[in-house]
């Protein structure tokens, strides 16, 4: 996302986005572009993430087992990394959707509360 055109993101939210987008991507798995221009395209165009902060999140959601990876070729026969969602990964992204959903429900009322 970009600070001067979107609000900052709650943490983990990255993570978030991420996960579900697997959810939603081929069985083999989508590499990180395909993974950006999912989350750009589905969002109309309003949140973008910066590749570092891609990456870092597929790191990290590797390390924790919820996502695995593997060699193979992209659409354009390059050599890519595709991630995909594990048993544990789709277990969790349940779990941290129906919490985000709370907050931000919560954060709505707050706002509609107040206007």
């Amino acid at each position: 996302m970009t600070e001067a055109a979107s609000p900052n993101l709650v943490r983990g939210t990255v993570d978030l986005v991420v996960l579900h987008t697997l959810q939603q991507g081929p069985v083999k798995g989508m590499h990180g572009f395909a993974i950006a221009r999912w989350i750009r395209r589905g969002s109309g165009d309003v949140v973008s993430f910066e590749d570092a902060a891609l990456y870092q999140s597929l790191h990290r959601l590797e390390r924790r087992g919820l996502v695995a990876s593997a060699w193979g070729r992209s659409e354009k026969n390059r050599r890519a990394r595709f991630y995909r969602l594990t048993a544990k990964g789709r277990k969790h992204l349940e779990s941290e959707v129906e919490a985000f959903r709370s907050y931000a429900d919560a954060i709505t009322r707050l706002l509609d509360a107040h206007a």
